[in-house]
């Protein structure tokens, strides 16, 4: 890694594409630290402590402290990836979007394009409901309609300057633009939460021996997960597959041998989102009705599905919770995969192609192997990924190690740095083959 980041620095369009990155995320930086007018921010600060629910710190993590602090960049840039997975299951679902995303550069343009308005209107909603939520709850200047309009507008348009800074930077900068956009809210909140850490285990140890096993552990347990979580990304399957010789006209082409790399982790960190979505929804919607803090079914249910109510070692009926997060992110890998990779038609691709596995014949049989490894090295995926993600659960409910960090977080910063320096290497060995080719 470092050693590409030093090749990066000799090659001048290279060094300006990273300079330009490192620009734009100084300007996200500055505008997640913008009080958005007409909002009380110390009042939703407030409210925002006293909660301790789960999803809200997730997305106060994702947001870099934005959501907390109400910016302007409060809803930072999960509406474009709302949309983007959207997009995605539509794609699947509405044939007239299939036939765009196999249309070559122009049905992509195309599919973006839509993508960004989908991503403006989330944003109206999210930023409508969250207006009109705050200001019945009092946490605006005054709950009004100039200031619900002035509100709404601030939160809609510093999603949408967020969502144009990362095309910027994949187009002008070192590529992976609205997910370099992602981590760098999560990287923000890192110090913060290594903060307390130190603070609840180390600085607050009964001795020096306490102080130092409680460092080892926590440095320990951090480098695991990130070794894990690059092995988990880098995982793959290699299929081989043989091509037939052909002959076109007094040439004899084809023969070649290749492979279809099947990722081990092919879902990304999508499962977890999905099934974190689904549980914490109820959650949230009871905290802003101000609900689920009795003692009656209905709260017990709403702890189950809370992740600050897991591992604890008090209340262990609530871990039955963790199992279901765990059916759902098995179930959301398997889903996933299924709609972004098809082995039949890789199969029907193949055989057009006059391309086989060896030992398995084109068409069909081909499709069903394909389908049994697909199965197989997802269910690993699913696993690793449950693996990182209970992890930290465990931690906070064993050892009450609140931080706004944990596995999800952690696969999508290891996730992103990997494609970001592949994305390096790949322009500077572009660019090594122009220069070679113009010498």
């Amino acid at each position: 890694m470092l050693e590409t980041l030093r090749n990066a620095f000799k090659i001048k369009d290279i060094r300006n594409r990273i300079f330009y990155t490192l620009v734009m995320l100084v300007i996200i930086r500055i505008g997640s630290q913008l009080p958005l007018p007409g909002v009380n921010a110390e009042v939703i600060a407030n409210w925002f402590a006293n909660q301790g629910t789960d999803a809200l710190n997730f997305f106060d993590a994702i947001t870099g402290g934005s959501f907390e602090q109400m910016s302007v960049f409060a809803l930072n840039i999960t509406p474009y990836i709302t949309s983007s997975i959207i997009m995605q299951l539509l794609t699947i679902a509405i044939p007239k979007l299939e036939e765009m995303q196999k249309d070559g550069e122009d049905g992509r343009k195309k599919i973006a394009e839509i993508t960004r308005y989908v991503t403006v209107a989330l944003a109206l909603i999210q930023s409508i409901a969250m207006a009109i939520g705050f200001g019945r709850g009092g946490y605006l200047d005054k709950f009004d309609a100039p200031h619900v309009i002035m509100m709404v507008t601030g939160l809609t348009a510093g999603s949408a300057v967020l969502m144009w800074i990362g095309e910027r930077i994949t187009e002008h900068g070192v590529g992976n633009g609205i997910s370099i956009v992602l981590v760098i809210n999560i990287i923000s909140r890192i110090p913060e939460d290594l903060m307390t850490l130190y603070t609840q285990f180390i600085a607050n140890a009964p001795n020096v021996g306490n102080a130092i096993i409680a460092a080892a552990v926590i440095l320990a347990v951090i480098l695991v997960t990130v070794v894990f979580v690059i092995i988990l990304q880098d995982g793959q399957r290699r299929i081989p597959v043989q091509y037939s010789k052909k002959i076109q006209g007094r040439r004899q082409v084809g023969g070649q041998s290749t492979h279809i790399p099947l990722k081990v982790n092919t879902a990304g960190v999508i499962p977890i989102i999905f099934a974190q979505s689904i549980m914490q929804f109820p959650v949230i919607i009871a905290t802003i009705m101000g609900k689920g803090n009795g003692t009656g079914i209905g709260s017990k249910i709403l702890h189950g599905l809370s992740q600050s109510y897991w591992c604890d070692p008090e209340n262990p009926i609530y871990s039955i919770g963790l199992l279901v997060y765990i059916v759902l992110v098995i179930a959301f890998a398997y889903f996933y995969t299924s709609i972004t990779f098809n082995p039949l038609e890789v199969a029907n691709n193949m055989k057009r192609q006059g391309g086989f596995i060896p030992g398995i014949r084109p068409g069909k049989p081909t499709s069903d192997y394909l389908t049994k490894i697909l199965n197989y090295i997802v269910f690993i995926g699913a696993v690793g990924l449950m693996i990182v993600a209970v992890i930290p659960i465990f931690f906070n409910g064993v050892f009450s190690a609140n931080v706004s960090f944990g596995g999800t977080s952690i696969i999508i910063i290891v996730g992103v740095v990997i494609e970001t320096l592949k994305q390096i290497e790949s322009q500077m060995l572009v660019r090594y083959y122009k220069g070679f080719l113009n010498d």
